[in-house]
């Protein structure tokens, strides 16, 4: 199979992108990729003291499966190395290549339907309340044995939503053409089948 075909899915952290990313690769045989694991794994070389520049250079996938990179701590120090105009750089051709494969591929992000794939066939931007979003990390957090307050959570999400918002390149914030998709009010099932009725929609015959 040589078509390629792109879903775009963008959103703010704890909305639900990830979850409802994976499922919908599944459901269609695309290929997926979290495209904040990449930022994770940069920020993860510079918490051992690496330049962040120089670690999103020589990036590889194998990084992107070496030991436990969805810790509170590596999320802060992924959010940080994201602002960098040059990191983001370097990692833009790594994303695009992904986006284009053959046979489908699903990313999930906060500018993949701005910036890294503007011309993907599907784009959904993935949202919730502030509260909501700090309610499912703060459980996440909880069940790994992470000593954190709901307050503390809260804190570090809406931190977190306006630096990827008000960052000078790649801000976060849904594509013009983006299909939203408020999960605050929403189970999952109800949130993927959503999404899975736009991709349906939206793709082409035999893929």
């Amino acid at each position: 199979m040589t078509q390629s075909f792109t879903v775009a899915i963008d959103g703010p952290a704890a909305a639900g992108k990830g979850t409802i990313s994976k499922a919908v690769a599944a459901h269609f045989g695309f290929a997926h990729l979290d495209t904040g694991l990449l930022y994770r794994a940069v920020g993860r070389r510079t918490l051992d003291g690496v330049d962040a520049i120089e670690a999103a250079q020589a990036l590889t996938a194998e990084e992107l499966e070496l030991g436990d990179l969805r810790t509170a701590e590596i999320a802060q120090a992924a959010s940080k190395v994201a602002v960098i105009p040059e990191v983001r750089a370097a990692l833009v051709d790594f994303q695009r290549a992904f986006a284009r494969r053959a046979g489908g591929a699903v990313l999930d992000g906060r500018d993949i339907g701005t910036v890294i794939c503007p011309h993907a066939e599907v784009k959904l931007f993935v949202t919730a309340s502030p509260e909501v979003r700090a309610e499912r990390r703060f459980l996440e957090l909880l069940a790994k044995g992470a000593e954190v307050t709901r307050a503390q959570v809260l804190a570090d999400v809406r931190e977190r939503d306006a630096r990827d918002a008000d960052r000078s390149t790649a801000p976060m914030k849904p594509a013009e053409d983006a299909v939203l998709l408020d999960t605050s009010d929403l189970s999952i099932e109800e949130a993927l089948g959503k999404a899975i009725a736009l991709v349906t929609a939206q793709r082409p015959t035999g893929l």
